[in-house]
C-alpha cells in the first residue's frame, strides 16, 4: 500500500528553481567612483582621524560591500568610535571591533571632523 501511494506524492522537477530565480532577481548597486576632489577631501578626513584617533572620535563611515554572489555590490553605513586608523594596513578600527579598509570607504562624517574642518578653513 505504501508503494502505490508513492506514485501520487509531488513531484518537484526543478528543485532550487525558486531559489535561484529570487537571487538572480536581487539587485546590487555598483561602486561608484570618486572624483578627484573627494578623494582629497576623503583623505583630508582620513589623516584628520590619524591624528585625533585617541580622543575615540564618534563618526559615520559609509563604505561599499562586495556582493559574495553576484557582482557588484551595496553601500553601508557604520557609526561607532574610533579606537585606531592604521596607515600602513590602511584600515580603520571601531571600538566595537568591525574594521574598514581605505579602499572601500566612500565618505566619513562626524562632529569632530566637521569641527577641525572649520578650524582649519578659518586659518
Amino acid at each position: 500500500m505504501a508503494e502505490r501511494g508513492a506514485q501520487f506524492s509531488p513531484f518537484a522537477a526543478l528543485t532550487g528553481y525558486d531559489a535561484k530565480i529570487l537571487e538572480a532577481a536581487r539587485l546590487t548597486d555598483g561602486e561608484k567612483e570618486l572624483g578627484i576632489d573627494a578623494k582629497l577631501a576623503l583623505d583630508e578626513k582620513l589623516q584628520l582621524l590619524f591624528q585625533l584617533h585617541e580622543k575615540r572620535p564618534m563618526v559615520s563611515i559609509t563604505y561599499f560591500v562586495s556582493d559574495e554572489k553576484k557582482s557588484g555590490g551595496s553601500y553601508e553605513t557604520i557609526s561607532g568610535a574610533v579606537k585606531s586608523v592604521d596607515p600602513y594596513e590602511e584600515v580603520i578600527q571601531l571600538e566595537d571591533g568591525r574594521t574598514v579598509e581605505f579602499c572601500n570607504i566612500f565618505d566619513i562624517s562626524g562632529d569632530i571632523l566637521s569641527l577641525s574642518e572649520s578650524r582649519f578653513l578659518s586659518e
